[in-house]
């Protein structure tokens, strides 16, 4: 049974369609286009390093600024990021790590609870817009906290070392991407919970 599902988002700020399929045959096949080429360069480090392969097609109100875009992309992407998980049987279900990128050393910590919360835990100093349009790094917790809340998981993101906010963002998308090819990986049949359901 594949672990596959496709959302489509559209509002007055954004028009988004996104497919995402948690056991590819080849693993990682990233096809992103959000009009931010910083947010696409995450987005393609999450599909790779996260082992799915990952279709995003966004458009947004880039004029006002890529609030809109972050947040709806987030959204769908959580949604349908839940949708694939299906009940969850046999998951492994909890995964942690740390992640170097250079001097940047991001820890993750996560849960496939159906309990969203977010504990994002990363300073970024003199704020600087990342590519052409801008992305703003702030916008990086925002978009975290949209996945996680709408894909049910408990999210924990603490920066242990870093100062390249590239750096720091790209740890960040690798870290949480190989947590989640962890935790979604199938191990058995049973739901992993006493309740008997996540």
């Amino acid at each position: 049974m594949s672990r596959r599902s496709t959302r489509s988002r559209s509002t007055r700020e954004t028009r988004i369609e996104l497919t995402v399929e948690l056991d590819p045959a080849g693993g990682g096949e990233v096809s992103v286009g959000t009009g931010l080429p910083f947010f696409d360069h995450l987005l393609a480090q999450l599909g790779r390093h996260g082992g799915f392969d990952l279709t995003i097609d966004a458009e947004g109100d880039l004029e006002v600024d890529g609030h809109h875009t972050v947040e709806d992309v987030g959204i769908a992407l959580g949604e349908a990021f839940a949708e694939a998980l299906g009940d969850k049987a046999g998951v492994r279900r909890f995964a942690s790590g740390l992640f170097p990128l250079d001097e940047a050393l991001i820890e993750v910590a996560l849960d496939l609870s159906g309990r969203p919360f977010v504990v994002y835990d990363v300073p970024i100093g003199e704020v600087l817009a990342l590519g052409t349009p801008p992305f703003d790094p702030q916008l990086a917790e925002h978009f975290w906290e949209s996945f996680a809340t709408n894909a049910g998981i408990t999210l924990h993101v603490r920066m242990r070392a870093g100062r390249n906010t590239h750096h720091i963002l790209e740890a960040t998308a690798k870290g949480v991407a190989r947590c989640l090819r962890d935790a979604v990986r199938v191990e058995g049949s049973a739901v992993p919970s006493t309740k008997g359901s996540l």
